[in-house]
């Protein structure tokens, strides 16, 4: 006899398959969710891997000395950069969206910005010829991000019926390609950067944005008619058969929620990009990074665990697509497999190139890895337990995820309270990075994937763009608020400390967490039965 969970879980399914046959989409499954989830997952893991990858070296790159082929900006000027340019990247997907629900479909804008990043990537890798294509290569990232970044989300809520369950577990696993190529392109674009040179990891970061755009464009067929032209798609698209008939009081109270939790997520961007700006700059001048003994080579064994155990994972990953679609779509597995024998062949040479060094020096961009690889290995756990009766609503995982970010940084602020006031320079144990870095992940867990999620549930089919644009211009504001506030880092340590600096990061999130969690029953009444 089967059980309520079992009834209900054949229930999804049979939505899914429904849904999925109503859009002309590859019906295969991997791990329980459209094959078409896992080229959205590569496609978004290059774009990751260069974006992160640029960030991690973007601020170590401007502060550091000529002599070292950097700019030698002072940390306030470089930080200011760091802002605009997040800032500015998050807040052109507004524009994006509105372009592909008007003009181009999902699938167009994902192409078109992928290229435009590509070509500002390759401009970067010339900022020694000319500090002008520096700047050209941000302007060209700015804009390409603001046509790749809501649309390739919009098109990942779209393989799943309006309001179904499923959403939250595929943005998880989304999101866990994020994170890995996240993971690996600072891994590689900050060791290259830092080690060899920094318009090499400028470069680097361009060449996997390439191979991340022609696996889409050779596999995009796979989606059927969502994401395309608006031509073509008043033409073909049927009737969902699974869409939702809403009023319109409803439709206005949701359209609240997706703008309460968006504007909520200024917050947390506020504190959690610390990562690209006041965190790496603490790391490479507060830090003890040089090792020796058997600390330097229970380092070495770690860093190459964290560089091989996701190249496993994803290669797993890989390997699992290509039986189900190489057959149809050859052009999109060769282009990903050339992507990741070129990747294998990096981190195999980085490797052996530090178990053959003499001496071990952390990269300051290594710390900026750890946020990702503890999402890609939580990320399943998380996908797993937003599919279970444990499951919170919306408001709590927000409340919650807001508090952790502001324990990490109270983690920050203890290891960083015997640091002089004023001082630029200091030998704190590397732990304490470790541990805001976790907190900050588990947190984000609980925000970015799930708010994803929300947003393609509760917002109308009409408006998903849109309100992804929204979601991503709140962001926007955050990373900017990030830079701006991380700037302050030299003011405040010389009039207080860098401990009070934390602290400040400390408070803001956890209040505003308390804010969402006594939200939570009107937000719950709201969303009228999207959970």
């Amino acid at each position: 006899m089967q059980t309520t969970a079992e009834t209900l879980s054949i229930n999804h399914e049979k939505e899914l398959n429904l849904h999925l046959e109503s859009q002309g989409v590859s019906p295969e499954k991997l791990f329980n969710h459209p094959v078409g989830l896992f080229v959205l997952f590569f496609t978004e893991m290059w774009e990751r891997f260069s974006y992160y990858g640029m960030r991690a070296i973007l601020v170590l790159f401007l502060v550091s000395d000529l002599s070292k082929n950097g700019w030698g900006w002072p940390r306030p000027e470089a930080l200011q950069l760091y802002a605009l340019y997040t800032g500015l990247a998050y807040f052109t997907p507004i524009i994006g969206g509105l372009i592909a629900d008007r003009w181009t479909g999902y699938r167009k804008a994902v192409i078109i910005g992928a290229l435009i990043m590509t070509l500002g990537h390759g401009a970067m890798a010339l900022e020694a010829i000319s500090t002008n294509f520096f700047y050209v290569g941000l302007l060209l990232l700015i804009l390409g991000n603001g046509m790749f970044k809501p649309n390739i989300s919009s098109i990942v809520g779209k393989l799943y019926p309006p309001i179904s369950d499923k959403k939250d577990s595929a943005y998880a696993i989304f999101y866990m390609g994020i994170n890995s190529g996240a993971f690996i392109g600072m891994l590689m674009c900050g060791y290259i950067g830092e080690k060899v040179g920094w318009h090499y990891g400028f470069g680097l970061a361009g060449i996997f944005m390439l191979f991340g755009m022609l696996q889409f464009y050779f596999g995009q067929k796979i989606f059927g008619v969502i994401g395309s032209s608006i031509q073509r798609a008043e033409k073909v698209e049927k009737v969902d058969p699974t869409a939702e008939v809403i009023s319109p009081i409803v439709r206005k109270q949701r359209l609240w929620v997706v703008g309460i939790f968006s504007i909520f997520t200024i917050f947390f961007w506020m504190v959690f990009e610390q990562a690209g700006g006041s965190m790496t700059i603490f790391a490479k001048d507060y830090t003890l990074r040089n090792l020796t003994g058997g600390a330097a080579t229970t380092f070495k064994w770690i860093d190459a665990i964290l560089t091989i155990f996701p190249l496993v994972a994803v290669s797993y990953v890989l390997f699992s697509l290509a039986t189900k679609i190489f057959k149809k779509y050859p052009a999109t597995i060769l282009f990903t497999l050339l992507s990741f024998l070129i990747i294998w062949g990096i981190a195999i040479w980085k490797v052996t190139r530090e178990f053959s060094s003499i001496t071990t020096e952390v990269p300051a961009s290594w710390f900026s890895v750890l946020n990702s690889f503890f999402i890609v290995s939580l990320a399943p756990i998380f996908s797993k337990i937003w599919e279970t009766k444990f499951n919170p609503s919306g408001p709590v995982k927000f409340g919650i995820g807001l508090i952790l970010v502001g324990v990490g940084f109270a983690g920050l602020a203890y290891g960083g309270a015997n640091i002089p006031q004023g001082a630029t320079a200091a030998q704190v144990s590397m732990f304490w990075l470790i541990f805001a870095y976790f907190f900050h992940t588990v947190g984000e867990l609980c925000i970015s994937p799930v708010g994803l999620s929300y947003v393609s549930k509760l917002a109308p089919a009409n408006l998903v763009g849109l309100m992804f644009g929204f979601w991503f211009t709140c962001t926007a504001i955050g990373n900017y608020l990030a830079g701006a506030t991380g700037s302050l880092i030299d003011k405040i340590s010389s009039q207080y400390s860098i401990s009070i600096f934390f602290l400040i990061f400390t408070g803001i999130p956890i209040v505003a967490g308390l804010i969402m969690l006594s939200l939570n029953p009107l937000l719950k009444k709201w969303m009228h039965g999207v959970h």
